[in-house]
């Protein structure tokens, strides 16, 4: 077997994640942090990418390594677009549809500082793995109630889809041969229905739908909501804050840590004992909506993310889901993995690389009787 050395990295808004691999074994890995002082000196994210490219080099430095000791870079890519799964190989076109999507984070410099470092090095392999905007829903998952408004997928696509390889592996089969429900539950919640290698029915991290999460809202009855946002109390930040940062456990609890709800718990507190579950039983709620969407085929349930480091939620989970499938825990966040292990699939040949198009993978309904416009 060849030994491969895979540098996989992800850029993010006040650190860098790097990371070293010999196949799938991280030889380092290093969360490099950027004080506000520093990024202060930057008016948009893309104006980063000089310097952050230094900065892992500066990494790599520190740990003695050698750009030219490198097989292949792989990372997490932001602002590809929708596209489908897989490894798509990073070229000028990736880099410049990302630098000019006209997004102002960070993620957006992944694909850029993976190919100027494989070009610095004569070319070598670059790629993007499962990259975030992936879509691969099934139109019927994307329809709604609400006329012009329609679902689409934004998961934890890398580590959803990492997890879901490791459970098919464990039940001895492909990814494509498996049917595989994951819940990623961290600070952001999805929930993800597999079928055959696809993610084709998925809860939208971005857009506020799902289970409630440790810091996020998830799904709650539209009326009330409506009513928060024209009782001239509440802006659109705030509603959006809730939302994406201090709803959920955070907002029912005043805080969105596992093992000082566990203490709480433990010392008789009900209400976070209700809420706690609550969470939980969403979660499953979801997975037991999903073995419907598989027809009860279902060969594996994954828990991962951080939340998934608790046995009592964990618990609180199986409980209501093993009649359905095994689960299978795999706590933490598996995303610098994901890369490696995607790099090495590639230069093995054993998953076909992709080249970009730019074309999205989902435009639209445009049959008659639908609406031919796509919310934003």
């Amino acid at each position: 077997m060849t030994d491969y050395i895979i540098l996989t990295l992800s850029p993010g808004s006040t650190s860098t994640k790097v990371a070293l691999f010999k196949n799938t074994e991280p030889v380092f890995k290093a969360n490099i942090h950027h004080s506000a002082e520093e990024l202060a000196r930057f008016d948009q994210a893309k104006d980063q990418f000089e310097w952050r490219t230094q900065c892992v080099i500066d990494e790599l430095d520190k740990h003695g390594v050698k750009l030219e000791d490198i097989d292949a870079f792989s990372g997490y890519c932001g602002s590809m677009g929708p596209t489908v799964g897989g490894i798509f190989k990073i070229d000028e076109k990736v880099c410049d549809h990302v630098l000019n999507a006209g997004v102002n984070h960070p993620a957006i410099l992944g694909a850029p500082i993976l190919f100027e470092l494989a070009r610095r090095v004569g070319g070598k392999p670059a790629y993007a793995v499962n990259q975030p905007d992936t879509d691969e829903l099934d139109d019927v998952a994307r329809i709604t109630g609400f006329p012009g408004v329609y679902r689409k997928s934004h998961v934890h696509c890398l580590n959803q889809k990492e997890c879901a390889l490791r459970c098919a592996t464990e039940l001895g089969k492909a990814y494509k041969d498996v049917n595989v429900i994951v819940a990623h539950v961290g600070g952001g919640l999805s929930v993800a229905c597999h079928n055959h290698g696809r993610m084709v029915d998925t809860n939208d991290v971005l857009e506020g739908s799902g289970p409630f999460a440790p810091n996020r809202s998830g799904d709650a009855p539209l009326k009330p909501v409506v009513k928060l946002c024209y009782d001239g109390a509440h802006e659109k930040k705030d509603m959006d804050k809730v939302i994406g940062k201090t709803g959920g456990l955070v907002g029912l609890l005043g805080t969105d840590d596992a093992i000082e709800i566990d203490k709480r718990i433990e010392a008789g507190d009900e209400w976070a004992k209700i809420v706690y579950e609550a969470m939980a039983y969403q979660v499953a709620k979801y997975i037991g909506g999903y073995a419907a969407v598989l027809k009860g085929q279902v060969d594996g349930i994954v828990l991962t993310g951080g939340v998934s480091h608790d046995p009592l939620f964990v618990n609180y989970v199986k409980d209501r889901v093993s009649w359905i499938a095994p689960v299978y825990v795999y706590a933490g966040d598996f995303e610098m993995e994901g890369c490696a292990s995607g790099a090495i699939r590639a230069l093995e040949g054993t998953e076909e690389v992709m080249t970009y198009t730019g074309e999205p993978s989902w435009k639209g309904f445009t049959m008659e009787g639908a609406f031919a416009d796509v919310e934003g």
